[in-house]
């Protein structure tokens, strides 16, 4: 169950966000019956492939609350469903263009009762709104996705990092971040997660 998982690598959680993933786990499954959201071979593991990759990001950084942050090209709602639930305090926009999964957001955020988080139908280059981070799962190249966002990235930075892109991405990157190194911190999450799936899968950070 995704509750017992999460609960080992976040002993601090309260019982209504363990109750909560536990919930979204049963709604993606529902969910995936209708509208295909999550690869088929993948939902059997979604608490690890999907919710558990996510909070990731949860280890390399505590948002602090009134913090806004923006998932860009959040698909079935990775990772800002369960950043939302982790963090209550947070501000989340999820954006992706397609309106299936869109929609499909919209249920699962309401069903869960995350009053801080919304979905929005757009492609990311068309959001006005600015954010302290942008985070995402490997939707495009880095180059590409940081060309789309870093301007959506405003000053005042007021968490331990300073506000930026947080972007989940496994396998070998190194030649497609090349451009970046002199700006770029690497967060390997199989420092925080010992599952052998996450041994080549990074939390790569950008300043804006």
């Amino acid at each position: 169950m995704s509750e017992e998982l999460i609960r080992r690598y976040f002993p601090g959680l309260s019982e209504e966000q363990l109750a909560r993933y536990a919930r979204m786990e049963a709604l993606y499954r529902a969910w995936n019956e209708k509208i295909n959201v999550i690869s088929r071979k993948d939902i059997d593991a979604l608490a690890l492939h999907h919710t558990l990759h996510s909070l990731a990001i949860a280890k390399v950084i505590r948002f602090k609350p009134g913090t806004r942050v923006l998932d860009a090209g959040t698909g079935g709602g990775f990772p800002g469903i369960p950043l939302a639930i982790f963090f209550p305090d947070v501000d989340f926009l999820l954006v992706d263009s397609v309106g299936k999964k869109v929609r499909v957001v919209e249920e699962i955020v309401s069903a869960l009762g995350l009053t801080n988080a919304r979905a929005l139908q757009r492609r990311v280059e068309e959001v006005e709104e600015r954010f302290d981070f942008v985070v995402s799962r490997a939707v495009t190249t880095f180059p590409l996705f940081v060309s789309w966002t870093r301007k959506k990235i405003r000053g005042g930075d007021f968490n331990a990092l300073p506000n930026g892109i947080l972007y989940l991405k496994g396998g070998d990157f190194q030649e497609e971040v090349r451009g970046f190194r002199r700006e770029l911190t690497l967060y390997p999450v199989s420092d925080y997660f010992d599952d052998p799936y996450f041994e080549a899968k990074s939390v790569l950070y950008l300043p804006r």
